[in-house]
Parts: structure tokens; C-alpha cells; sequence
């Protein structure tokens, strides 16, 4: 994985320039550095912890230094910093000693746990005193972590909405693995952001149309198949049918995929128009027809103030196809008859709508929703304020507690000493300087010297990270 000689996948080369220097600048002495990462705190109180496994597999796994990749940062980094500040010694000294493997050991909480914010996820040291330098030049990689943290603690928010309305509404959890699907691949920055937090949005749920999460998983969480979709409609797939043959558009999908789910855009001109005139009426009889071999139609309203569009298509849809109530006492749509929900959907506007729904006496079980960039690409590190920062040092023999403590801003205030996370009383806590029980760390080491020591399925993740009131309705 991390043994291609492209000056891409140089290690070496992807950190922050200035790191470059720091090998000069710790005291005389230093024989070890340990940094730890936190979520300072932020929007959500608590973390979906994700994703570093993939940062290891991906890039510090086997040997990552050789002498090509040495002689190429050295050749580089003159370039960019126009001086002769590479620490080819010390990576000269990694390849010869370790074989080119990092002298290095990563603590982490166990992947999928659900961890308060303010509390240590992982830490990192040198097992080589020569390498003191090593530990904090790696941080630039280590710290993408904030990414599938944030998009699987965003997409559990979303999640707990949900699963609350379901709860209130609903006689079961069955569709909730399927009623948030993953739209963003176009929306994000990359192929390897779609990737990675495509892969954190299905530590919750299943659906997803970002084919590159599906491969990670099978590539890094050993999961064969970590999402589905279904066949669906896009506008352009029905709008060059042209306005006066809308009726042949969507029959033609219905009659192309006689059997199973299939999602139907439907607002390409008047998304109420079509369900009372071509759903509720033309193609009445298609619709039940498909539903008698247990096929559903899925149709999608993709503009609009979502809960204003979605209670009154419901009402159009029901006074063609009726309604029953479940015993809930909410009403729903015929078994063959969903709609999907896939514009201006975040984790801040789906409760309004979902209350929506509730307040009209619509069960939540009748809609799945969507969603791009509020899942994937609208955030930063800022959202979880995620950091890493060194706590602990030994400089000529003596064990040094390290912080900062900024008088501009006492929320930056890092930890001091080595740490443990330990749960007392039910609740996660990060004891500091030293002073926590060894026994009890929920810290384990899932990295040393160039080896991976611990690895998690998605399956494993996904069980971790499931909300208790879905686990609580599994043992009823």
C-alpha cells in the first residue's frame, strides 16, 4: 500500500513544510515525544471515533523509507525551502536501523466507539530515541483523521433524528439502515474525500451512491459490500424525453424495471402536477400493477422547501392511493409507494422536517432522504475542533510534562503528561501527567514499529457505533 516510488506517495514529502526544520529545533537531549489527538469540542458533543486504520493501512504500513524517496525529499525540500535543512541523517538512519519501517507506536480508542468531546482518541511516540523527531513530522497525515471522524459523527447526528421519529412514528427500525443514502460524491473535493467519507457515512447507515466508499471498504475494513443503491432516474434522463412525453419518461422506467425498488425525479417541471395527474392517475394502474410483485416506486421531489413539498405531495399521493394508519397512529403510504428527499437536507434542517412530517400525522417510515454536501463536504476540522499536540517529552534522561496554555484563548489549553482514557462510573475520561490506571486505558496499540497490531471489520465498527435504542429494540 505504501510502497509505490511515486513522489505522490512519498511519506517523506507529505507533511507541512515547516516540519521539515523541526528536527533542529527540540532541546539538546530529546530522546522521546509523545503527542496525543483530541476533539476540543465543537458542534457535536460527541465523536463517531473513524478512520484511522485507513490513514495507517494507506500510508505508514511495511517499509516506507528508501533511499530514492530520501535522495527525492532531499532534492525537493532544497527547492522549496532554497536551504539544506532535510534530515537525510535521520531518515538515512530509520532505513538502515528499522529497515526503513517508523520506529513509531499509535494508542487508539477502539474504531467505531463513541467517545465525549475533550477526551484523548490516540497518541503517538517514538520506540527509537534517535527518532524523537518522528513522532510530530507525521501529525500532517495523522490529523485527516478529523475528516471520517467528523462525516461519521455528522451522519450518527442525522442518524439519532431519525431513529427519535421512527420511534415516535413507526412500528419498527427496519428501514432506518436505508433512510439517509449518500449523494456526494460530485460535492466533494476529491476522489479520496468521496472515498473516505463516503466509507464514514456507512459506519451508519447502507445507502450510498459513492461507488469509491464501497471500495475502500472492501480495501481497508474488510467488507465485501458496504452499500446499495437501486435504479434511478436523474433529470436529464427525463427531460430529453421533452415536456409533452413526461408520461412516456416515467413509464418507460417503470416498464424497464418491472421489478424491485426504482427512484423516479419527478420535479423537472411540476412535481405536484405529476402526482396528481401522471402518478395518481395515467399511471395509476402501472404503479399498483408493480406493487402486487412487491416492487416499490420511489418518487423523488428534488426542489422546494423540503417539508412544505414533501406533506403536500404525501396528501396528493394519498387522496389517489390512500392511506392506513399504523399502530402509531400515523399514516402511511401503500407498500409500494415511497419518496426519497435529497435537497436541502443537513443535520440542522432534517429535524424541522421531520416534525413536520409528525405534526401532519405522516409516519417518517414513508420517506428516505439524501444528502451531499451537508454530509461530506460542509464541514472542517473547526467542526469538532480536532488537534494534536505533544504532552510528554524526556530530555537528557528527565521526563518532561509538555503544554500550551494560550491567555488568548484557554479552549486551545492542550494535556500534560502521558494519558490514559479510562471510563469511570459509565463515563469516558482522559486522566493526565501520568497519574491513570495502565489496566483500564481503553487505549490500545494498534500500530508499532512499521506493523499494524489491531484491526477492525466494518461490521465490527458499525456494531460499536450503532445507537442504543436500536440495540434495545433488537433484544425485545
Amino acid at each position: 500500500m505504501a510502497s509505490s516510488q511515486s513522489v505522490l506517495d512519498n511519506l517523506l514529502l507529505n507533511t507541512d513544510s515547516y516540519k521539515i526544520t523541526h528536527h533542529k529545533q527540540y532541546p539538546p537531549g530529546t530522546t522521546k515525544i509523545y503527542s496525543y489527538f483530541e476533539c476540543r469540542g465543537g458542534v457535536f458533543p460527541e465523536v463517531v471515533f473513524f478512520g484511522l486504520q485507513y490513514v495507517m493501512k494507506r500510508w505508514l504500513l511495511g517499509q516506507v523509507v528508501t533511499e530514492e524517496k530520501i535522495q527525492q525529499a532531499a532534492e525537493i525540500t532544497k527547492l522549496h525551502l532554497s536551504q539544506n535543512v532535510f534530515n537525510i541523517d535521520g531518515w538515512r538512519y530509520i532505513l538502515k536501523n528499522h529497515g526503513g519501517r517508523l520506529p513509531i507506536r499509535i494508542k487508539a480508542v477502539k474504531e467505531g466507539s463513541i467517545v465525549p468531546t475533550k477526551n484523548v482518541l490516540f497518541t503517538v511516540e517514538n520506540t527509537d530515541p534517535h527518532c524523537f523527531w518522528l513522532t510530530n513530522y507525521i501529525e500532517t497525515l495523522l490529523v485527516q483523521v478529523w475528516y471520517p471522524i467528523t462525516v461519521a459523527t455528522v451522519s450518527r447526528c442525522m442518524k439519532q433524528s431519525l431513529a427519535k421519529y421512527l420511534h415516535e412514528t413507526a412500528e419498527n427500525f427496519d428501514g432506518l439502515p436505508f433512510q439517509l443514502h449518500d449523494f456526494g460524491f460530485r460535492g466533494v473535493s476529491s476522489v479520496e474525500s468521496a472515498r473516505i467519507g463516503g466509507l464514514a457515512h456507512l459506519v451508519n447507515f447502507m445507502g450510498s451512491d459513492t461507488m469509491a466508499a464501497l471500495l475502500t471498504a472492501r480495501e481497508y475494513y474488510h467488507c465485501p459490500m458496504a452499500g446499495f443503491s437501486i435504479p434511478a432516474a436523474e433529470h436529464s434522463t427525463m427531460t430529453t424525453w421533452g415536456k409533452a412525453n413526461e408520461v412516456a419518461a416515467y413509464q418507460h422506467m417503470l416498464e424497464t424495471f418491472p421489478n424491485g425498488i426504482v427512484a423516479v425525479v419527478s420535479d423537472s417541471y411540476d412535481i405536484f402536477k405529476c402526482c396528481d395527474e401522471i402518478w395518481g392517475k395515467k399511471l395509476k394502474d402501472l404503479v399498483v400493477k408493480r406493487g402486487k410483485t412487491g416492487s416499490t416506486l420511489v418518487i423523488r421531489p428534488d426542489s422546494g422547501d423540503p417539508a412544505t413539498t414533501l406533506v403536500k405531495v404525501l396528501t396528493i399521493l394519498e387522496k389517489h392511493f390512500g392511506s392506513v394508519r399504523n399502530l402509531k397512529g400515523y399514516k402511511m403510504l401503500p407498500s409500494y409507494l415511497r419518496l426519497i428527499q435529497g435537497d436541502g437536507i443537513d443535520y440542522s434542517s432534517l429535524p424541522s422536517i421531520l416534525e413536520t412530517l409528525k405534526t401532519n400525522q405522516w409516519s417518517v417510515a414513508n420517506i428516505a432522504f439524501g444528502c451531499g454536501g451537508g454530509l461530506l463536504q460542509r464541514l472542517d476540522r473547526d467542526t469538532q475542533r480536532c488537534a494534536f499536540k505533544c504532552s510528554y517529552a524526556e530530555v537528557n534522561g528527565k521526563s518532561v510534562n509538555v503544554y500550551k496554555d494560550p491567555v488568548t484563548d484557554s479552549g486551545k489549553k492542550s494535556k500534560k503528561g502521558l494519558l490514559t482514557l479510562e471510563c469511570h462510573k459509565g463515563v469516558m475520561r482522559t486522566t493526565e501527567e501520568g497519574s491513570g490506571d495502565p489496566t483500564k486505558d481503553l487505549l490500545v496499540t494498534v500500530f508499532e514499529n512499521g506493523k499494524l497490531c489491531q484491526e477492525y471489520t466494518l461490521d465490527e465498527v458499525r456494531e460499536r457505533a450503532e445507537l442504543d435504542i436500536v440495540k434495545q429494540s433488537k433484544k425485545k
